[in-house]
């Protein structure tokens, strides 16, 4: 059977499969809430104490569950080059389709080659992150991988650029062993993250993670953050970059992966994107996740990183024509750019601004000494 298991895991397309017992995950449970209690998980309203209960009892799931069968997806393209600053950089992972529904019509066509083989039905319930399950813990205990200190899972072939799913299941399969491995005294993603969110080995705090501001999150991104952010705008692969275990990790063929025109966005381009525009250049990627304003919010901060005086004009016309949220941050950038340029966008945007936050981020991007404002 479990021959059959692996086999069809392949046939789906699939780069590695194990399998875990289906007990109570215990102590994955309490740090989960300890880290809902300590706040770490705040911006995810999802991610609350009833799903974490639901989710580390496969029972609840699938009753009678007897074994979970752990999937890896590998998504990594080859080396990147460098990127631009004018450029805002999406997460590898996200430069293709979304992954969410070609990895659940794989696991499907894998449930019907089990029930074809087994001449028999059986119980499945499958899952990706956005399931209930707590899908690194399932890998961890399967042996797919173990435990960075980034919270990532790293496995020896493919380092942490993997895809994870889950198939909890009635069929009683010999579970594999967890692996003998960790990261050891090696600590590089910790100082390597911009904004500090691995505040411990093995702890990200959700809420200074870039990732999560620049796609979870739906407000002003903090301002004490953004100048850290660089020029990302969807994602960050930071703390999976400087990682030893991913210097040889094996490259991807599949072609859900890797479009090159989704390595990297104009951010000019993208702050003056329509919803039509928006919605014909990222269809069916995971960047819709994030939606037009939030994204566009995202293009303000890149640019105001970036430095360039060039990117003015197109932060004028944001900040005096976007939605509130754009033109926040299109203030905050135009501050942080500095110049006469800027400064006079900022002094004749004030008049007409009657936004409440909106004005707060003009006049805080206005006064002296807290903004780089050079009228040489």
């Amino acid at each position: 059977m479990r021959q059959w298991v692996d086999q069809a895991a392949s046939d789906a397309g699939f780069d590695l499969v194990a399998v875990a017992s289906a007990e109570v995950f215990a102590a994955e449970r309490e740090e989960a809430l300890g880290r809902i209690d300590a706040g770490l998980m705040d911006g995810l309203p999802w991610f609350n104490a009833q799903r974490v209960q639901r989710g580390t009892d496969p029972e609840t799931l699938l009753p009678g569950a007897k074994s979970i069968i752990s999937l890896g997806w590998n998504y990594c393209p080859p080396a990147d080059s460098p990127t631009p600053d004018d450029q805002g950089v999406i997460a590898r992972y996200a430069r293709g389709r979304d992954y969410h529904r070609v990895m659940k019509r794989r696991m499907r066509r894998m449930v019907l080659d089990l029930t074809e083989r087994l001449g028999d039905r059986f119980g499945a319930r499958w899952h990706v992150d956005d399931g209930p399950m707590l899908d690194r813990a399932a890998a961890a205990r399967a042996g797919l991988g173990w435990f960075g200190k980034n919270g990532n899972i790293l496995n020896p072939t493919y380092g942490s650029w993997l895809l994870l799913g889950q198939i909890v299941t009635d069929l009683a399969l010999e579970p594999d062993r967890p692996l003998a491995k960790s990261c050891g005294q090696c600590s590089r993603c910790m100082p390597a993250c911009p904004t500090d969110a691995i505040v411990a080995p093995y702890v990200v705090d959700n809420r200074r993670c870039i990732s999560y501001l620049t796609i979870e999150h739906r407000g002003a991104i903090p301002t004490e953050l953004r100048a850290s952010m660089g020029n990302w705008v969807f994602g960050c692969d930071i703390c999976q970059e400087v990682c030893p275990v991913n210097r040889k990790a094996k490259s991807t063929q599949d072609a859900n992966f890797g479009r090159t025109d989704l390595t990297s966005v104009d951010l000019v381009e993208l702050l003056g994107m329509s919803d039509d525009q928006f919605r014909e250049r990222f269809a069916g990627s995971p960047i819709m996740r994030a939606k037009r304003v939030g994204m566009q919010r995202n293009a303000c901060v890149a640019l105001g990183n970036s430095g360039d005086a060039a990117a003015v004009p197109a932060l004028t016309r944001a900040l005096r024509s976007a939605p509130p949220l754009v033109r926040q941050h299109a203030a905050w950038a135009l501050g942080h750019i500095g110049g006469e340029a800027a400064r006079t966008s900022l002094d004749d945007a004030l008049p007409d601004e009657s936004d409440p936050e909106v004005l707060s981020e003009i006049r805080q991007a206005l006064r002296p000494g807290d903004v780089a404002y050079s009228l040489s």
